[in-house]
Parts: C-alpha cells; sequence; structure tokens
C-alpha cells in the first residue's frame, strides 16, 4: 500500500492544469449504454473510480478502448444486467447503470453502492423517481432488482435536490414514453453536462442547471461524442493549496462560474483571485483571515470542498466556524488535522477552528477522498514530515496529484509502507 510524504513549507509557484472531472465523467460513461453506435470521451481522468466504471462496463458486455484520455465505448452488444458487488463496493456512482440497463434492456440487477463512508447517501430518492416510471423494484440480498417493459415518462419531485438521483432519472426518462418533469432537481455542472450530452444523443431535454427539468422521451438514441468538463473540486483544491502555502498559482482551466460560491469565501480570507484567459490565478496574503462557511447544494459552498477549507482555516489569525449540512459523517479528517496541531471542537453538526500560527507534520490517515485532500493541504503548509496513509482514497478522485503539487515546487513524494 502507498503513502504521501511531504516535507512542508514552501509556498507553491507556478502554473497547474486540472484534469476532466471524475463526477462528470461517470454519469458520462453510463449514458453510453443507452445508445446505439459507438461513443468517443475525451479528456477522462486516470482515476481508480474511471477504471471502476470501465470494468463494469466490460462486464455488462460494451467493448471499451482506452488510449490517453480518451474512451470509446461500443454498447450495441449489451448482454448482462447485473453490476456485481465486487465492482459497485468501492465506488457509489455505479448505482448509475440503473437508469439505462431499465430504459435499453428492460430490467437490472445492481449491488447497493458503496463509496467514501461520510454518512447515510441512500438510493431512497433514485428508486421512488424509477417507480414513478414505472419500474418494479425489489431489494434482495445486498441487491436492486428492477424490471420495467416500456418507462412512463411522470411528474417527479424530488424531496430534497439529488445528483445521482437526478443523473439516473435524466438517462432513464430520455428513452421512456411521453414526458417526464423532474422536480426539485439538481443544478450542478455536472447536470448540465450530462443533459447536454443526452441532447447530442438525440434526446430531448430542457431546464438543466435550474430546478425544474423537462425530458421529452424519445425511442432511440444515437452515439455519444463530448470533451468532460473540467473538475471544479481539483481546480478548488489546488486554489486552496495556494493559498495556504502563501503562494501565486495559475490554476488553468478553472472555470469561474463553476467555482462562485468557493471564490467569494477564499476573497474574504483576503486571497486575491484574478481571472485569466486560460484560467484563475490565486495570490495568497501574509496569512489568511478567518470566514465561516456553511455547505450545501449547488450553487452554495460544496460540501466536497469543506474539508479542504478547514485546513486552511487551521492556519488563519483567528476563528471560524464551518457548519456541514449535507453530510452527518463528514468530519473526520478533524481528529488527523488535529494531529498535526490544529485546534478545531466540534459542535453538533459545526466545527469550531481557531487558527494556529503552525502546523507541524506527524503521520495521519486519510479516512475518505475529500479528507485525504484536507491532509495533503495541512501538510503542505506543516513544519517538518507528513506521512499520509490510505492514499487509496486519494486516487479514486485526485489524477497524480503529488506529481502536479511537486511542480508547483512542493516536496512531496508516493512511497510504499
Amino acid at each position: 500500500m502507498d503513502k504521501i510524504v511531504i516535507k512542508g513549507g514552501v509556498p507553491l509557484k507556478g502554473a497547474v492544469r486540472i484534469s476532466g472531472a471524475k463526477n462528470s465523467a461517470l454519469p458520462l460513461l453510463f449514458a453510453t449504454l443507452l445508445a446505439d453506435g459507438e461513443s468517443r470521451i475525451t479528456n477522462v481522468p486516470k482515476l481508480r473510480d474511471i477504471s471502476t466504471a470501465v470494468k463494469l462496463l466490460v462486464e455488462l458486455g460494451a467493448r471499451v478502448d482506452q488510449e490517453d484520455d480518451c474512451c470509446r465505448i461500443d454498447a450495441n452488444n449489451i448482454q448482462g444486467v447485473e453490476a456485481p458487488y465486487d465492482l459497485v463496493k468501492t465506488m457509489r456512482a455505479s448505482v448509475l447503470v440503473l437508469g439505462p440497463l431499465l430504459a435499453r434492456c428492460g430490467r437490472a440487477r445492481v449491488s447497493l453502492p458503496g463509496g467514501c463512508a461520510i454518512g447515510a447517501r441512500p438510493i431512497d430518492l433514485h428508486l421512488k423517481g424509477l417507480e414513478a416510471l414505472g419500474a418494479r423494484i425489489q431489494l434482495d440480498h445486498g441487491y436492486v432488482e428492477a424490471t420495467a417493459e416500456q418507462l412512463q415518462g411522470a411528474k417527479i419531485s424530488f424531496d430534497m435536490p439529488t445528483v445521482g438521483g437526478t443523473e439516473n432519472l435524466l438517462m432513464a426518462a430520455a428513452l421512456a414514453k411521453g414526458e417526464t418533469v423532474l422536480e426539485n432537481a439538481a443544478r450542478e455542472p455536472e447536470i448540465v453536462q450530462l443533459a447536454d450530452a443526452l441532447n447530442s444523443m438525440g434526446a430531448k431535454i430542457e431546464g438543466a442547471g435550474t430546478a425544474i427539468i423537462h425530458i421529452q422521451g424519445v425511442d432511440r438514441l444515437q452515439g455519444l461524442n463530448c470533451q468532460v468538463i473540467p473538475d471544479r473540486i481539483e481546480a478548488g483544491t489546488f486554489m486552496i493549496a495556494a493559498a495556504i502555502t502563501g503562494g501565486d498559482v495559475l490554476v488553468q482551466n478553472a472555470a469561474r462560474c463553476d467555482l462562485e460560491a468557493l471564490i467569494g469565501k477564499l476573497s474574504e480570507t483576503g486571497v486575491v483571485i484574478k481571472e485569466q484567459d486560460d484560467g484563475l490565478r490565486i495570490v495568497a496574503p501574509e496569512r489568511v483571515h478567518p470566514v465561516d462557511i456553511r455547505t450545501s447544494v449547488f450553487p452554495g459552498f460544496p460540501t466536497d470542498m469543506q474539508a479542504q477549507f478547514m485546513a486552511l482555516m487551521t492556519c488563519a489569525e483567528g476563528t471560524s466556524r464551518i457548519s456541514e449540512t449535507v453530510f452527518e459523517n463528514r468530519f473526520m479528517h478533524v481528529c488527523e488535522l488535529q494531529r498535526m496541531g490544529a485546534d478545531i471542537q466540534i459542535d453538533g453538526h459545526s466545527a469550531i477552528i481557531r487558527g494556529v500560527g503552525k502546523l507541524t507534520g506527524a503521520p495521519v490517515m486519510a479516512t475518505d477522498l475529500r479528507a485525504s485532500a484536507s491532509l495533503v493541504l495541512a501538510g503542505l503548509a506543516a513544519d517538518n514530515t507528513t506521512e499520509i496513509s490510505r492514499i487509496y482514497h486519494l486516487d479514486r478522485g485526485y489524477e497524480k496529484i503529488e506529481e502536479k503539487l511537486a511542480a508547483l515546487g512542493a516536496r512531496i513524494w508516493r512511497e510504499q509502507e
């Protein structure tokens, strides 16, 4: 098993290019199950979750050819309808095959999903939506078993915005008979890209990016040809890396429109953010000011940036408060940051952070994907050496993060434990 070693205290300088978004690439890969003909997706990041998705597509009978950042998928001869536990247990997004398989094949058997242990993330909203489209669903020995002779359009109102649920219903409804209306839909940029991609395949979807989406079902969809959008969470992580180290970094490909909530909060800390033709330049102050944040669904402050922002606040000059409203168990990184000298107290669903003069290096353990990133950021700012174990979490969502940071001047490398 690998670990990451960091000798901190070096301000980051230079330019870093952001990879394609994992959270967009995964639904796009699964959307190819709906297509007649070959699909081509570029700017696909090289991540563990992407490898898992490709293995799942192959398991279902698709032919997948990968070259550099390009995936070609031919799903003409889909034969399997089961997403087995051994593949699904490591990646929650595997549940996104439910909608496409039901719409294309009329049945699906998908293991209940895994992923990061950051709290309860039930798929009941996915299942209720599919039932509203006419699917018959039962849970059996840890699997979702669904059948439908022909999905029928329906009006579906989500109890709360759900990214995965919106994506699953978008794909299922694209081939349903009649019109489907999704109310209280998720509005993330990844939702917009999926809807645009489905429309390029022949779907009829309007309203993506708003709370109400209309889908007019069609009889068939053609192959997909698209480029994955830049990863806004990776971009945000590198923006904070520049801020926490007192650096000056150009984050290439970062799209301001996808990062407004983070940019607003970073600006409050004293970080200067300059928009350039090829991205956002981040110039850090001598020491950041404390800022309170409250996570929310898009366009609010993203829960996937909460741990990274907390790492930054441990170095702020004063006290800040971070409230987590999306997941109930997303403070597991706190104990590890405390091992590095952070002064953090948990108060219900909030964390109170009193900034310290300097973090100190220590051996720490990653507990989930974004917690891993927060520990890397803390290690970059800390005195002495930090060793981060269980970094397989990190490899699920960040492409060659240690190489990218090293190119900015960080003293960081990967070792076998």
